[in-house]
């Protein structure tokens, strides 16, 4: 009996321990998504993860926190605007992943509230989801959904989106959510007018749309050409609507662009029918779409049925498992990374998946071909990450004839020679000699990036020429070059190198974070350059720093550390540095003087409004005096300072036992 309870604790404790990384890594992916667009993991090993950790909580209930992912609607909001309370919460719908799911969701409505229940199956759109608030006809608000119960006010941008009607043709005060997306013909254009202007490539059509509706450039917004898809009124003030076709029939006739697919169902049949009908549309339409959305139609059981904290209790979003196709493996080639890195590649024969044609996949190191036991001339399973990025499911190992090659993993590099180096504890393998070609071109692709030293017009083509042609050994390179060197290239003109010139002599004032970053320091991205670049006087300072010192900085970790610390006392980086102070490119950082250290070792989150104060402000006032701001509210948190209209991370403050102060208890304190 004790070596039951025995074997039953370590079991829970192993449990609770992977509940806590989930939740973690569940919320980390989050941040990715909703506030940088950028996401880390697809949405398919996302809802992997949410179902892990749903199952495990049911398992132990007792462990379900107000702050797990389970218990909130995910999303997030930025500070660059200003707060949108919503009147009802913007919630996200509960997913399910197999039609027995679907079938338990709607014999559950029927068994209790009558067999004639009609339900609605609609698109479920893959873009950003917003509000639209019309009053007397006139559009007065657009806003993001954020956290569901405070969004951001992005009117100025919605504006711009020529399908929104900024005035109906009725006097109504009404509410419409839809969802803001990118055309696919739209997403390709951007993409090729990127490629030639030599920057970097959106990621997919849903990031693109809700990075361009999410910041403050109007002009870009209507230079893509965002669309919407209307899928409910929240609240008319003419109308009384009992169901939601009939809601939607509205919005059309006052045009309002609604969604194109929503088919009224009354059986099972008809509704597993219409999700099967959109699953073979997907790859024909104009617009991503990431599921099919099952929902009653009557309005008066919605209200009746209500809703949890994070999703209503009367629709669920159908997730399409990811499209297969079989191909072969006809080689697998190995690329170098800017910071050395080598990425081994499958590459296909071309297959059509999901609308798009597959002929290569990575393969993300040589422990996962290992795992997977990936070998030339393979037959494969490919699909389509969340429906964006091609990778390999799995190899048909029994159509194998003894042909296949297997991988070795290299010990030199494959473009330089030079021998490889590999960190125990880290899979990846990489190049160390920065003279090597692949390492000099994709570390100028990276330095002239928007992010880094933002250097417009220097993409693949040009840099390859200028390192084929021996004019660039490295990124310093690139101030040395001359009017005349760019005319020696292939089909370039005079307005084009005077265009070249003036670009690169114009980005050799630029703060030193933006060069640091551009630097390719390994594990140092833009927040970490920052810090570096306010915290001492120029770079040689930096240079200079032991590991010891760069880790009492506030956010900066034993690893980054000791890779600034290996970076610059390599010879190749002092005569890089060397050559850009040289060329005049600004090496001074803008170290920030602090008025006190009174504020030291206590982490701040601010909400609301305030007289006389920006939030910009009230961040910097803490900056100075030693405090830490931080853009959430957590058990990290020391304290928050309210202000008016706090919104949700009020909320979560008071749930977390955070203590609330007032800027005026602020600068008591300070």
């Amino acid at each position: 009996m004790e070596q039951i309870d025995m074997f039953e604790n370590k079991e829970k404790a192993l449990d609770l321990k992977r509940i806590n990384k989930l939740r973690k890594e569940i919320k980390n992916n989050n941040i990715a998504y909703h506030i940088h667009d950028k996401p880390l993991i697809s949405d398919f090993e996302y809802d992997k993860l949410t179902q892990e950790l749903r199952k495990l909580e049911m398992k132990y209930p007792e462990s379900i926190t107000l702050d797990s992912p389970t218990q909130n609607i995910g999303g997030e909001k930025k500070d660059i605007f200003s707060d949108v309370k919503h009147e009802v919460p913007m919630q996200s719908l509960q997913d399910v992943f197999n039609f027995e799911d679907v079938l338990s969701f709607t014999n559950k409505i029927r068994k209790e509230y009558g067999k004639e229940i009609e339900f609605v199956v609609e698109t479920k759109i893959d873009g950003l989801s917003v509000s639209l608030e019309y009053e007397e006809g006139k559009l007065v608000r657009g806003s993001t959904r954020g956290d569901g119960l405070v969004g951001e006010d992005v009117t100025a941008n919605i504006l711009c989106i020529k399908s929104i009607p900024d005035l109906l043709p009725v006097n109504d005060t009404i509410e419409v959510r839809g969802e803001v997306y990118l055309p696919r013909s739209e997403f390709n254009r951007l993409n090729k007018e990127l490629e030639l202007a030599g920057k970097k490539l959106l990621a997919n059509p849903r990031n693109a749309a809700a990075g361009t509706l999410r910041q403050l450039n109007t002009e870009l917004v209507k230079h893509r050409d965002l669309n919407i898809f209307v899928f409910n009124v929240q609240k008319c003030t003419s109308k009384k609507f009992t169901k939601h076709s009939e809601s939607l029939d509205y919005c059309k006739n006052l045009g309002i662009h609604t969604l194109e697919y929503s088919k009224i169902c009354k059986t099972d049949d008809d509704v597993i029918s219409s999700i099967e009908d959109i699953g073979k549309l997907r790859d024909n339409l104009e617009y991503d779409i990431d599921g099919a959305v099952v929902k009653i139609n009557d309005l008066k059981l919605r209200n009746t049925l209500g809703t949890t904290v994070k999703v209503p209790k009367w629709a669920v979003a159908y997730k399409y498992p990811p499209e297969q196709r079989e191909t072969s493996i006809t080689d697998i080639i190995i690329q170098v990374g800017r910071t050395g890195k080598l990425t081994p590649m499958a590459v296909l024969n071309p297959v059509k998946v999901a609308g798009s044609i597959i002929s290569s996949a990575t393969l993300h190191n040589f422990d996962y071909i290992k795992e997977k036991d990936i070998r030339i001339g393979d037959i494969c399973v490919v699909q389509k990450a969340g429906d964006v990025i091609p990778e390999i499911d799995h190899i048909i190992k029994e159509n194998r004839n003894g042909t296949e090659i297997e991988i070795e993993v290299p010990t030199v590099c494959p473009v330089c020679g030079e021998n490889l180096e590999k960190d125990e504890e880290i899979v990846d393998i990489r190049c160390i000699n920065l003279e090597c070609p692949s390492l000099i071109y994709r570390s100028i692709l990276h330095f002239a990036s928007r992010d880094c030293m933002d250097i417009s017009g220097l993409g693949d083509s040009i840099t390859e020429k200028l390192i084929d042609n021996n004019m660039v050994q490295d990124v310093a390179d690139i101030y040395y070059l001359k009017y005349e060197d760019f005319l020696e290239l292939d089909n370039f003109k005079d307005k084009s190198a005077n265009n070249l010139i003036n670009s690169i002599n114009s980005t050799k004032n630029n703060s030193l974070d933006k060069l640091i970053f551009g630097l390719g320091i390994r594990n140092i991205g833009k927040k970490a350059a920052k810090v570096l670049s306010e915290n001492y006087e120029d770079i040689y300072e930096i240079m200079d720093k032991r590991v010891e010192e760069l880790t009492n900085l506030s956010d900066f970790g034993l690893v980054m550390a000791e890779s600034v610390v290996n970076f610059f006392r390599k010879d190749k980086t002092k005569e890089i540095i060397n050559k850009l102070q040289k060329a005049g490119v600004n090496l001074k950082g803008r170290k920030k003087d602090l008025l006190s250290n009174k504020l030291e070792a206590l982490t701040f989150c601010i909400t609301g409004s305030f007289d006389n104060y920006s939030r910009d402000d009230i961040a910097n006032l803490i900056e100075q005096n030693g405090g830490k701001y931080a853009s959430t509210v957590s058990k990290k948190t020391s304290y928050l300072v309210a202000g008016e209209d706090g919104g949700s991370k009020l909320q979560k403050a008071e749930l977390l036992g955070v203590k609330i102060i007032t800027i005026n208890e602020l600068n008591e304190i300070i």
